[in-house]
């Protein structure tokens, strides 16, 4: 399995600070952020890893990352997206990297406390299709939320004013290589972006999705709250250090 990061995007909502850098290297408590979804994918045993970034800033992350021998890794892998288009068309220009391989995909500002190794070999088991990872949050309707009945997944909602469940879909997935032909069926939202919620009720509507509740929690840092947020629970618990 390889492993996909996806840290493109203008980061709008935290303008100012992202006037002059990209999101993802902005810090969490003592590290830049990008670190974070690394040591997520290589605490799962997944080492080759593609980092997708974008805007103006793109060459500060080779310069931080190098090739990764920070992490333990011998080589790290990049490419561009040009503006934004969505989590799906970001992940559409990785289909070269994964070679019909199934991937592990991780939302650049996604910090978790614990790993994904237990959900990462219960995938590998997997013949086909793919795994999303949920949190119970108190807010679901600021994400993507799962209609669940008897531990199956119907259907995902984005944003949703009356969430059919407590779980957010949080932004680690599992796909296998039909996921580069389901992006190019798709057509953009209102916002103008290919989303990944579509991509994750195609999954659904095949009968191939399945899911696993995240231990420890999980936050995203988009906003200035949670980057607050995710920078204090780091600094108690020292969750996914290099």
């Amino acid at each position: 399995m390889k492993g996909v990061i996806l840290a493109g995007g203008l980061g709008s909502r935290l303008h100012p600070l992202t006037k002059i850098t990209n999101k993802h290297l902005l810090p969490v408590h003592d590290q830049p952020m990008i670190y974070y979804p690394i040591r997520t994918l290589i605490n799962a045993g997944i080492e080759d890893i593609m980092i997708v970034t974008g805007g103006n800033s793109a060459g500060d992350f080779l310069r931080l990352l190098g090739n990764g021998k920070d992490f333990g890794l011998k080589h790290l892998n990049y490419t561009y997206q040009e503006g934004e288009g969505g989590i799906a068309d970001a992940l559409s220009l990785v289909e070269h990297f994964a070679d019909d391989e199934s991937i592990c995909v991780v939302l650049g500002d996604n910090i978790i406390e614990g790993n994904i190794r237990a959900a990462a070999e219960e995938y590998e088991q997997q013949e086909k299709g793919a795994k999303i990872l949920l949190k119970k949050v108190p807010d679901p309707q600021r994400f993507g939320v799962p209609e669940i009945d008897c531990n199956k997944i119907l259907r995902v909602e984005e944003k949703p004013a009356e969430p059919k469940s407590e779980f957010a879909v949080i932004g680690i997935y599992f796909y296998d290589s039909t996921v580069f032909d389901i992006i190019k069926t798709l057509v953009p939202s209102g916002r103008g972006e290919l989303e990944i919620t579509d991509v994750n009720n195609h999954y659904i509507n095949r009968g191939e999705m399945t899911w696993n509740e995240l231990d420890g929690w999980w936050t995203d840092a988009g906003t200035f709250g949670s980057l607050l947020h995710a920078s204090n629970l780091v600094a108690k618990s020292g969750a996914n250090k290099i």
